[in-house]
């Protein structure tokens, strides 16, 4: 992102001369546009946000399961005695 918004050329020149397709480079630039150096988070790091949807979810499966485990001992206790 640095050498092509430094570089001044076109999306065009810039792709040809880095060898790769000018939709990639497109959509990098997008996403730098709307995410900022959010964006690139690089390998297997993920964005702030991400990292919080990803606690979320993964606190959410376990309240889930102990929900689940709490309604099979009520259901238990709350069986007649023989």
């Amino acid at each position: 992102m640095k050498l092509y918004r430094e570089s001044g050329k076109r999306l065009l020149k810039q792709a040809l001369d880095l060898g790769i397709a000018i939709t990639t480079l497109a959509a990098w630039v997008k996403q730098f546009k709307e995410l900022g150096l959010e964006s690139f988070s690089g390998s297997g790091a993920l964005k702030p946000s991400d990292e919080e949807l990803y606690r979320l979810r993964k606190e959410l499966a376990n309240v889930k399961q102990e929900r689940d485990i709490l309604k099979k001992v009520a259901a238990i206790f709350s069986k007649p005695k023989e």
